[in-house]
């Protein structure tokens, strides 16, 4: 019935039936969402829904009945491929509201023929609330992520709360912010959606971040944020009775993880994902390296937002999926405890140290189903039996594994995730081998996937489904030799069901003792007469509902197995950390041994010293090029035990190495703190809190800003938040714009770096004129990328080397950029006439006449320009001058721009 309504485009006033008030009255409750409403084996959409869907998704858009004498857009995609199109949907920021049919059409037909098939949402799909694989990147996490403020003083910056969790694999964190660090947060974390208050959404000075971000951003009501109540809805959702047991969370942070549990309970309608207690992250527990830092450096995609080229496609030899998440989670936030940075290192070091163990245990992993992903589908009612089997398979090899690698002396971070292995109880795996076929269906209503023996009923439903025939005619048989009748027959009709038939001449017989106490007069034809047996009757309701039946016990078997790999969640979800943490370990062993990486030490020094470093990608690239990469050291740690870190100014052409220089130093800083080996000979890194980079150009014209105001903004973050213990990478300052207003900036923020900030930094440059810095600032060195020339032509030899550029030979790059000859020759002319020009007027007394920076000197206050008129301005208040004072006040101003 509703197939047939789905498809009809008759011009009846479809607003007026039923099935459409049925459908406005759901959308009306779902204003925010295109909805998906289920008819037959298509979802429909209708009106506004089915034109946005139509252009988002290019389907074909057709039209059903009319509404206030206008057609009524619809649109609809099958049931069975509606996971492709919900990801194109969730990929372009809709939220779908998925509303199924709540009861069988045959049932609806009972209460008449016109009646409507019950319907109801039963899900909200959201960016960060996705659970499919079909929708979900193997190797990433699908983050929800919500944000709390908490208002502060006037003189100290706002507090946030920031709650994170994953609903495909149960993750849940929890971490404190503030406003000087909420952004390289959320960009650690990486939210495919954010909850955030309507206040703080709308706050006029947090809006222009809101929507910058990219990731979607759903504001909502500040009563799901309420503080005073969240440490209750926390302790009713996890059945405790307080959060003591969990840990200490700020009252930002409750109010934060208070408000993700709502809003997960609303969009999954009854559904309860299987949640881990929250567990809280310590602000300085990983390196800090914001949004730009990241993009800068290509952690995750190319600045062309492909992942071909990036950090993590380089060093990514995991073979699961839960081992790549894991791998992408430590590359998001490299640690900062020397402790754990060298647990992670020692099970690198035992992998490394057995290469066939090491092939054999990724041969396993990589037959390893993503069982936290299963775990998390079953829970919600999205799993199918491939689920089951994926725990199954998942808890075989975990226990294989933790057999094979058990042992003494093994690293603590290879033991503790033995012990993760180990949990994974045996019986389940033998119970679920005992029911589950060969062959599984992807869901559950297919049936078919309970094995043939574990259940006798439902062994004998599925006999009566798939082999009724031949148990008709071996009844027919037995029936025939009882009676002495060759010519019996056992038959069926609608009327009737199934009968006995003979021919009236043997009808006597069959009214006769004894057959008349088996065989039941049913009906007498002109040439037949039939009849029932108690067998037949029997029979008959067996075969009418063999196949009903046949599917009810397997869906209860499905109940039953989902019920009993509940009650082993937390051991489950043990097993699957435990597998991610060998497969990364292994993984990055593998990496080690193929491009040559050496073991860092990582402390809590601030050395940072890097012999024969080299870039991770830029190696790789090379390598397929048939080219080799030149490796260089790179030394920016303190001489002296109460010293600062070292500033090294590099200078050289373009196309010599410069921003590969600085920022594999940038990346192996990371890689070292993420627990990997590292591309060099060797390396010495003291622990690195927070990384900025500002390497490169780019616009962000949306938000009003040029290519230098982005510069500019970038370099503020890092100058107003770098620390001793940061890294700092600059390439290029001051270069988007005026040449003197450019060395201006760089200069000063030379000064900056190296007094205010201390820290250890990379400063590339084109201003030779800055070089003449390191005769007055004492940890800033001059480095230079090396080149030669040969008859006229520049040759890169991509080695840093002590010294400084004489010269940029950016003729020279022009000339093999293929610029005519005409304008090689005349632009040799023009530089030789700005050099001689420039020798008349050095730098060299702007340095001798300048004083070094200080803080004081810096300060607004004291170096601004005075100006009267804008001082007298400052004074006035508009809305309270009379028409005399207001003339007065403009003989005042003329008379103070006169004397100006």
């Amino acid at each position: 019935m509703d197939k047939k309504d789905s498809r009809d485009s008759s011009a009846s006033n479809a607003a007026a039936t039923p099935m459409m008030a049925q459908y406005i009255e759901i959308k009306t409750a779902n204003p925010d969402c295109l909805l998906f409403y289920r008819m037959g084996d298509f979802y429909e959409m209708f009106f506004d829904d089915a034109e946005t869907a139509s252009r988002a998704l290019g389907i074909t858009l057709t039209k059903r009945g009319k509404h206030r004498g206008a057609d009524i857009p619809m649109c609809g995609v099958p049931v069975h491929a509606a996971d492709q199109y919900l990801q194109k949907l969730i990929a372009l920021g809709h939220r779908v509201a998925v509303c199924e049919q709540t009861e069988d059409p045959t049932e609806a037909k009972k209460r008449g023929s016109k009646a409507v098939v019950q319907r109801d949402v039963v899900r909200l799909v959201t960016p960060g609330t996705l659970t499919e694989d079909a929708l979900l990147a193997p190797g990433r996490n699908n983050y929800l992520a919500a944000v709390s403020r908490q208002k502060a003083g006037t003189d100290e910056p706002d507090r946030f709360g920031i709650a994170w969790i994953d609903i495909s694999t149960g993750e849940f964190r929890l971490a404190g912010s503030d406003s000087g660090r909420l952004a390289a947060d959320l960009a650690r974390i990486d939210p495919r959606e954010a909850l955030v208050p309507e206040p703080v959404f709308s706050d006029p000075e947090l809006g222009a971040f809101w929507r910058g971000l990219e990731m979607a951003v759903t504001p909502l009501a500040p009563a799901l944020f309420d503080s005073t109540t969240a440490a209750d809805r926390l302790a009713a959702y996890f059945g405790v009775a307080t959060l003591d047991g969990f840990g200490h969370f700020s009252r930002p942070e409750t109010s934060a993880a208070a408000a993700i549990l709502a809003y997960v309970e609303k969009t999954q309608i009854g559904e309860r994902p299987p949640l881990v207690p929250p567990v809280a992250e310590t602000a300085d527990g990983v390196m800090l390296i914001d949004a730009a830092t990241r993009a800068n450096l290509e952690l995750n995609q190319t600045l062309a937002g492909e992942r071909r080229g990036s950090l993590i496609a380089a060093i990514d030899r995991t073979v699961t999926g839960a081992g790549a998440r894991l791998l992408a989670q430590r590359l998001a936030g490299p640690s900062t405890s020397p402790n754990e940075i060298a647990n992670r290192l020692d099970a690198v070091a035992f992998f490394l140290s057995d290469q066939g163990l090491t092939a054999s245990v990724r041969d396993q992993l990589a037959a390893a189903p993503d069982i936290t992903r299963a775990l998390s589908r079953l829970a919600l009612n999205r799993g199918g039996p491939r689920d089951l089997a994926a725990i199954r398979d998942g808890l075989a090899v975990a226990s294989q594994l933790a057999g094979q690698l058990a042992g003494e002396g093994r690293p603590s971070a290879i033991a503790q995730a033995i012990e993760g292995l180990s949990a994974g109880p045996d019986e389940l795996v033998a119970e679920l081998t005992r029911a589950l076929a060969d062959d599984l269906p992807h869901l559950r209503r297919d049936g078919g996937f309970v094995r043939d023996g574990y259940r006798d009923d439902l062994d004998e439903a599925r006999k009566l489904r798939d082999e009724s025939r031949r148990f008709i005619a071996s009844l027919q048989s037995r029936y025939a030799d009882e009676a002495g009748i060759r010519a019996l027959k056992v038959k069926h009709n609608n009327v009737l069901g199934y009968f006995v038939e003979v021919s009236a001449a043997h009808a006597e017989r069959m009214l006769q003792p004894p057959l008349n106490g088996r065989f039941i007069h049913r009906q007498t034809m002109a040439n037949a007469v039939r009849f029932s047996t108690t067998e037949l009757g029997e029979l008959e309701a067996k075969i009418a509902g063999a196949a009903g039946r046949a599917l009810a016990i397997e869906s209860t078997v499905f109940d039953t197995l989902v019920d009993t790999i509940a009650t082993e969640a937390d051991a489950i979800r043990q097993v699957g950390v435990g597998l991610a943490t060998i497969d990364v370990s292994a993984a990055l062993a593998v990496l080690a041994e193929a491009e040559g990486y050496c073991r860092p030490i990582v402390d809590d020094s601030m050395a940072f010293t890097i012999e024969g470093g080299r870039h991770p990608v830029v190696e790789q690239a090379l390598r397929t090029a048939g080219e080799t990469f030149v490796a260089n050291d790179c030394a920016l740690g303190p001489e002296g035990a109460d010293d600062a870190g070292h500033i090294w100014l590099v200078t050289g052409p373009n196309m010599a190495g410069k921003s590969t220089f600085l920022r594999q130093n940038a990346l192996i800083a990371i890689l070292a703190q993420v627990g990997s080996y590292v591309p060099a000979r060797d390396a010495r890194i003291g622990i690195v809190d927070r990384l900025f980079s500002r390497v490169g150009a780019a616009d962000d014209l949306a938000r009003g800003r040029s290519t230098f105001m982005v510069e500019m903004v970038e370099t503020a973050a890092i100058l107003n938040q770098a620390g001793p213990r940061s890294l700092v990478i600059l390439d290029e300052i001051g270069r988007g714009t005026a040449t003197f207003d450019g060395l201006s900036i760089a200069w000063a923020a030379i000064e900056h770096l190296h007094e205010v900030n201390r820290s250890r930094a990379l400063f590339a440059t084109h201003y030779h004129e800055l070089t003449a810095l390191a005769d007055r600032l004492p940890r800033l060195r001059n480095v230079t990328v090396r080149v030669k020339e040969w008859e006229g032509d520049v040759i890169f030899l991509h080695e840093i080397a002590p010294g400084a550029a004489d010269r940029s030979y950016g003729i020279q790059v022009a000339k093999l950029a293929g610029l005519p000859a005409s304008v090689v020759a005349r632009a040799r002319a023009v530089l030789t006439q700005l050099e001689e020009t420039d020798r008349q007027s050095p730098v060299q007394t702007l340095i001798d006449d300048l004083p070094l920076f200080s803080v004081a000197r810096a300060s607004p206050a004291e170096t601004r320009d005075v100006d009267p008129v804008a001082d007298l301005l400052d004074t006035v208040r508009p809305d309270e001058l009379a028409p005399r004072d207001a003339l007065e006040m403009l003989y005042k101003l003329k008379a103070l721009s006169h004397r100006a």
